[in-house]
């Protein structure tokens, strides 16, 4: 059995996968019951493997309590024997989340031309191209910092969150004004993203994945991409296996 911990910015996910790849334990935590809730993971499954993936602040005594559990833990990073080549600038910055996104493209589908769009505290885009070889791609902020930079950044806007209601393209208000600009503003520049990138490679697999994936999908017209919950998940899994 492998676990799987997803360190985020936001959030702590801990997954465990079968010999045959099937996720079989998917639970949310947060840094005060983390433990307890790999505790419970660890009674139940008895994973030997673990790999953390970690952009968000590391959870202090982690490695020494999957330790004390005989349990071989890797570290998410570029120096692991991965499942495509980098022909980033600046290989050490490139963030955990962005490797494991990039290894479950390549799971889904090796050799192809292949656009990641994560849409969660921050949406990145990665691209792999037909040789296995990840180029790179953007970086820009996600809707809750576009809320809070908008209220933290002015005198009178309100700070606001995202809604399931459908939004207006003409705002009424000042409300449905920054609704209308921050939910349909990063829904266009996804759509954007994907139309430059179709010209400039075909055939080209797209995926939109990330916490916002299901709101922001409503906006966006060019359904040509592949939705997929767990791809950043399968995708760290996926290293670990090529890591033991």
């Amino acid at each position: 059995m492998n676990l799987i911990i997803d360190i985020g910015n936001t959030s702590i996910k801990l997954a465990v996968f079968n010999q045959k790849n099937q996720m079989m334990s998917l639970l949310k935590a947060d840094s005060k019951n983390i433990f307890e809730k790999l505790q419970a993971l660890i009674q139940k499954f008895k994973p030997d493997y673990a790999m953390i993936s970690q952009v968000g602040k590391p959870i202090p005594g982690l490695n020494d309590f999957l330790n004390t559990h005989q349990i071989t833990v890797w570290l998410l990073s570029n120096k692991l024997k991965l499942p495509f080549d980098i022909a980033y600038q600046s290989p050490d910055t490139i963030g955990a989340d962005r490797l494991g996104l990039v290894a479950g493209a390549v799971l889904k589908q090796s050799h192809r031309d292949q656009l990641i769009i994560d849409a969660g505290t921050c949406v990145t885009y990665d691209f792999i191209d037909q040789n296995n070889i990840y180029r790179g791609g953007a970086i820009s902020p996600g809707l809750n910092l576009r809320y809070k930079s908008l209220h933290n950044y002015t005198a009178a806007l309100p700070l606001l969150h995202p809604t399931e209601k459908q939004v207006d393209l003409i705002g009424s208000d000042t409300v449905s004004s920054i609704q209308s600009g921050v939910i349909r503003g990063l829904a266009q520049e996804i759509e954007g993203f994907i139309v430059k990138y179709n010209l400039n490679f075909k055939p080209l697999t797209v995926y939109l994945t990330g916490g916002d994936e299901k709101l922001l999908d409503r906006y966006i017209k060019n359904k040509i991409f592949v939705s997929s919950k767990f791809l950043l998940l399968e995708g760290i899994n996926f290293i670990l296996n090529l890591n033991k």
